[in-house]
Parts: C-alpha cells; structure tokens; sequence
C-alpha cells in the first residue's frame, strides 16, 4: 500500500474533544449539523474551529439541509469541507460549487453496487460510503458488504461501524482513502481519548 489511508473523527461536539484531535491528529474532523444525537449548532462549531490545530481539516455533515444554510457556514470559514449525507441532487451541489471553494463529499448509503455505481455520476471531490439503514442517514454503527465497492473504484471516504476491531481488515480490503470513525471511538454516546488513541496508532503503524 503506497499512500497512507487518511483518518477523519466525526461527531465532534466539545473543546475536550477538541483537545483529543489535536493531541492524536487525525487528517479530518467532522462537525454535524443534521438532526442527531451529536448535532452541533452554528455558533458552537465556529467556536470549536478555531480551538482546532490548522493541520486538521474540518467537516461539516448536513442532511437534505437548505443550500443557504451551508453557503453561510462555509463563508464563516467553519468547514473546509461540505459532506452532504441525505438525498441531495447535482443540482445542489452545482449552486455550492458555484457558491463557495470548499470540496464536496457525497454520502451514499450502499444496500447493493448499484448504488455505489449511481453515486460515481456525482459531480464531486469524493464519495462516502456507509452503511445503508432505514430511515436513517448514518450514524448507525453497522457496516456493509464491502466486497460490493468496485476494484477501481476513486478515492473515497468508508464509514459505518468502524473500530479498533475491525479496521485492519477493512484498509486491507478495501484500500479507502480515508477512513471515517464515529461510534466507534465513542463509550457512552461520549468520545474516548483512549479509543481515538489507539486507532489512530494502529492505522499509522500499519501504514508505516
């Protein structure tokens, strides 16, 4: 494996966390701004930014959110990046393109290849693949076939129910570019140091 697979904590929410990513220094982090257990609201994710180390880069999660909402939290220079994780068309992401600079990434949530097959004809940076569960976009902590993502497939971000037991086996198989943790470092609902510690060590050492 030539390059490093990338690491991005989602669900960020507080200044203690804040203090776990910049200690370990994963390559993003990821503000949600949907509906959800690990919601941040606006004003919050501006403050928790500017406590982040610039090496890493910021995140923001919206599902099906008003394409006004997301051109104003980027030109707060909030997010580096615009995760889109709902049922967003190319049309909203030709206005963001043509609105602000941040790079895209699309969410499909994978039941079968063709999903991933129609997702491939977004016009994006990256796609994301996660897990596929009804009524729910995300955050769901199960995985999926990951034999279904096609050999070629571009650089892209996988999520879903990754952790420390089986994220070895998921970059071997899979190659991803980055590889995206929520649930997974979490105990409680909470992020653990000691669980973002340990899995950003294993995937660094193995990438070594």
């Amino acid at each position: 494996m030539t390059n490093r697979t990338k690491v991005k904590i989602c669900g960020i929410r507080s200044a203690e966390e804040i203090t776990y990513l910049n200690r370990y220094q994963p390559d993003y982090m990821g503000f949600i701004f949907a509906k959800s257990s690990r919601q941040v609201l606006k004003e919050d994710a501006k403050r928790l930014k500017k406590q982040l180390s610039e090496s890493i880069l910021s995140v923001g999660v919206f599902v099906n959110s008003p394409v006004e909402e997301i051109i104003s939290i980027c030109e707060d220079k909030t997010i580096d990046l615009i995760q889109l994780h709902g049922d967003e068309e190319q049309k909203t992401i030709d206005i963001l393109k043509k609105e602000v600079p941040q790079k895209i990434i699309k969410a499909v949530r994978v039941k079968d290849g063709e999903d991933i097959q129609k997702a491939l004809l977004n016009q994006v940076e990256f796609l994301l693949l996660d897990s596929y569960v009804d009524n729910q976009y995300g955050g769901s902590g199960k995985t999926f076939d990951f034999h279904l993502i096609p050999e070629k497939m571009p650089n892209y971000f996988l999520a879903g129910g990754l952790n420390f037991m089986n994220i070895e086996h998921a970059i071997s198989l899979c190659n991803p570019y980055c590889v995206d943790i929520n649930s997974g470092v979490e105990t409680e609902g909470k992020k653990d140091e000691m669980k973002i510690r340990q899995i950003i060590n294993l995937i660094r050492k193995n990438m070594d």
